[in-house]
């Protein structure tokens, strides 16, 4: 059985709200920031924001340069590729549909935890899975399935399946940290060396849209904003909050937390058009518990 402290609910839950806020000022930004630019100055205004606290990460004598190599696949799979994907999909595809889809991590994080990480899914863990997607389909159906039924497939939805995928391998990796040097590393050095091999990445892919022609920036208030919210909530807190709670329970039970954010996104979406909760909203709650609850037997304990 495994025992849940409300600290590590407290974070688990509350990167779910601030990507919920992400997926929302992303949508905005569409049209005034290109994608693949909007991840690069994302992850460069954390690397900044970062930099006093995580610097001597880059000193020679940091642990940083002997696993130089596995930093530059944390940063491809959590930040580089993930949230280029992500920003990417969003250009092509419905809120609802790249939600729909994002809310099959439990079952991406148990596959790849199966076939690469010697952890076999369980029965319970699997049918967890499918409770708390049926609270995700409810969300975004509002209660209504021929919403469901109309439907139309794009290619950012292809798009989203890969960086769900990423976003498993990611997960898988930050819980199995190397030897007793990296899990003593100061928190704000670990994150800083994700952040700036994220970085690189996404500058790499950047340069596609510069070579396409497609790269555009409108400066405005409104995008300043946009821009310091995603660097400082939906990357440097949430990431943060990710990896303690990763490392509290697994990435498996942590990614049934990850379909409380298209609840929180529909909640969001709702708040701004001036529209109460419904009765749906608290039933699709308690399922998406529901299946945290089954899929890992959890007990709550006081936070130590």
């Amino acid at each position: 059985m495994i025992h849940l402290s409300l600290r590590t609910v407290f974070y688990l839950i509350l990167p779910t709200i601030l990507w919920a806020g992400n997926a929302v000022v992303g949508r905005l930004a569409v049209g005034e920031v290109s994608p693949l630019l909007l991840n690069t100055v994302r992850w460069a205004l954390a690397a900044v924001i970062l930099l006093p606290l995580g610097w001597k990460v880059f000193r020679p004598s940091s642990s940083l340069w002997q696993h130089r190599l596995r930093f530059l696949l944390l940063g491809f799979l959590g930040m580089g590729s993930y949230n280029a994907l992500l920003y990417l999909a969003l250009q092509t595809s419905t809120p609802i549909n790249l939600t729909l889809i994002g809310a099959s991590m439990p079952i991406w994080m148990l596959i790849v935890g199966g076939m690469f990480y010697a952890q076999t899914p369980q029965k319970r863990q699997l049918l967890g899975a499918v409770i708390s997607l049926l609270g995700v389909v409810l969300v975004l159906s509002r209660g209504d399935l021929s919403i469901l039924l109309s439907l139309e497939l794009f290619l950012g939805d292809l798009l989203m399946v890969l960086a769900t995928i990423f976003w498993a391998f990611y997960s898988w990796m930050i819980s199995r940290t190397g030897d007793s040097d990296e899990r003593d590393w100061p928190w704000a050095e670990f994150l800083l060396a994700q952040v700036v091999t994220g970085l690189f990445w996404s500058a790499i892919f950047t340069t596609g849209e510069i070579a396409t022609g497609v790269l555009h920036f409108e400066v405005s208030p409104w995008t300043i904003l946009i821009l310091l919210y995603i660097a400082i909530g939906p990357s440097l807190i949430a990431y943060r909050c990710w990896g303690l709670g990763v490392s509290a329970v697994g990435p498996a039970i942590a990614s049934f937390f990850a379909n409380l954010i298209p609840l929180f996104t529909a909640l969001m979406s709702a708040a701004l058009l001036g529209e109460p909760p419904q009765l749906f909203h608290a039933l699709a709650f308690i399922l998406i518990v529901a299946g945290i609850f089954v899929s890992s037997k959890l007990s709550f304990k006081a936070a130590s």
